[in-house]
Parts: C-alpha cells; structure tokens; sequence
C-alpha cells in the first residue's frame, strides 16, 4: 500500500464483496485515503466486521458494513438506501462481488451458468444502475469534477478465453462491454466509469493456482513478471481511479496482470 495522499476525504466509496481478497484490499486503501467506507458482503459476517473495524484504524472511522446479495434487484436497493441514509451519498462505487463455478463446457449446468451471471454481470448492472440514479439525483459536489465514480472490476479474461470457464469469461467480457456502453452515455453527465482488469493475483478466489511451489511455478509461466499479484496491487489502482488524479480517464480498462495478456507463451515465437 502506497503512502496515503488524503486523495478521497469527504467522499463515500461502496465496495461490494470486500469482506475479503480484492474488495478488502480497495477497502482498506480507500479508507486510508480519507473515504468514508461501505463494506459490502453477502457471506461470513464476522470478517465483514473485522474488516470494519480494520478500515476504521485506517481511516477517519465512518465504515459500515451491509449484507446484501448483489444480484437481488430489492437487496441492491435497500443497501444504497441504508448507505445514503447513513453518509447522505455515494460518491464512488466499486463493483467487485465476483465468483467462479467451474466445468467443462459439455458438462457445465444451468444453475452454474446462471449463479455466475447473476453474480458477476447482472450484480454489476444492479449496482451501477443504484448509484447512477444518486449521482444524477445529488448532482455536482464541490470535491470532485465527476458527481460519481464507477469502478467495474473485471478481469484479464475479459479479452483472453479461459477453457473450463466459460460462464466467468462471458461474465467478464460482458462486463467490458457493459462499462464501456455506460461510459459512453453517461461521460457527458460527468459520471466517471472504468475498469480494472485483475491477472493472478493472491485471493482466496483461486488459492489453488499459487498456494503451492508446484502450482506457482506453473502460474508464472504465465506471467511476464514473474510474480502472482497482491490484492493491494488492484487496491492502489482503484484509489488511483477514483481520485482527481484519474479524471480524464474514462471508459477504459487497466490491466493489472504483471504482463499476462501479453500472451508470454509467444515470447520464443509460439
């Protein structure tokens, strides 16, 4: 994590999913920027309220924590009520929530299709829609040049395929697509959207892939760096989207993959 630069202060970010790995990470990082915090989660309560009470060390001490399944369209909507209710406003939305159910195509079911849609995509589309209407609603605020800012955290298999993921890559790719139509209509509005695309990266999502010598070294085959990421690795990244510092950048997404859509695997000439 980065020295703080009080980049956030007077501004509310919402993170979906942040009771742990990623959002947890953007949590953290965005409290110690001077935001007030909203943790979102849907499961494992008692690391929602570690996390709260972790962020609240960190930063100015107004972090809450709210349970909400983000691809319930009543859950969505009460959450922002309760968060808007507490702070007056959203500012920054983080759309993190994200899941895998894996298969191979012939065999992957319905249930594991739609779970990971309903999650990924459509709990992004929910949650963007929710915090559009109190941007718009509120209107220009004084410490910033956008009235709101959206985060959509994809992936790199946004534009790499991933065999035996089928439903996770639509979900992301759909996601790409879904950030950049809102960029498109709603950037005259000063509504500010981009996305973050994660490569390997150390969260209990896919512990499997690094958490051995075996399983790392074949990981980093993949990687140009050479090394699999940490969650404070997208945290930075998300403060630095949500700040001034990132107000002409709309509608794009940054890779934060150590090289992996490089396609590394082409570096001896395939």
């Amino acid at each position: 994590m980065n020295e703080s630069k009080m980049r956030l202060v007077g501004q509310t970010a919402l993170i979906t999913g942040a009771n742990s790995g990623i959002g947890y990470a953007v949590a953290m990082n965005m409290a110690k920027e001077g935001a007030n915090i909203i943790i979102n989660y849907v499961t494992d309560e008692e690391a929602a309220f570690a996390a709260v009470a972790s962020a609240k060390l960190l930063g100015n001490g107004n972090v809450i924590a709210i349970k909400a399944d983000v691809s319930k369209e009543d859950q969505v909507q009460a959450m922002f009520a309760e968060a808007i209710r507490t702070y007056g406003t959203i500012d920054i939305l983080v759309n993190n929530a994200g899941l895998q159910r894996d298969s191979p195509f012939a065999d992957m079911t319905l249930a594991q299709w739609q779970f990971v849609i309903d999650i990924n995509l459509t709990g992004q589309f929910l949650c963007s829609r929710e915090a559009v209407r109190e941007f718009i609603r509120r209107g220009e605020v004084p410490y910033s040049k956008a009235i709101g800012k959206i985060i959509c955290m994809s992936s790199v298999h946004e534009i790499i395929p991933w065999a035996g993921h089928a439903n996770y890559a639509a979900s992301k790719g759909g996601i790409m697509l879904l950030m950049k139509t809102m960029a498109q209509e709603l950037g005259p509005q000063k509504i500010r959207i981009n996305s973050i695309g994660p490569g390997a990266i150390k969260t209990p999502i896919n512990t499997s892939a690094w958490d051995t010598p075996e399983a790392e070294a074949k990981l980093l085959k993949l990687i140009p760096l050479k090394r699999v990421g940490e969650p404070n690795d997208i945290g930075d990244v998300a403060v630095f989207l949500a700040s001034e510092e990132a107000d002409y950048i709309h509608g794009t997404t940054i890779y934060v993959d150590g090289g992996m859509t490089l396609f590394p695997e082409f570096a001896t000439g395939g």
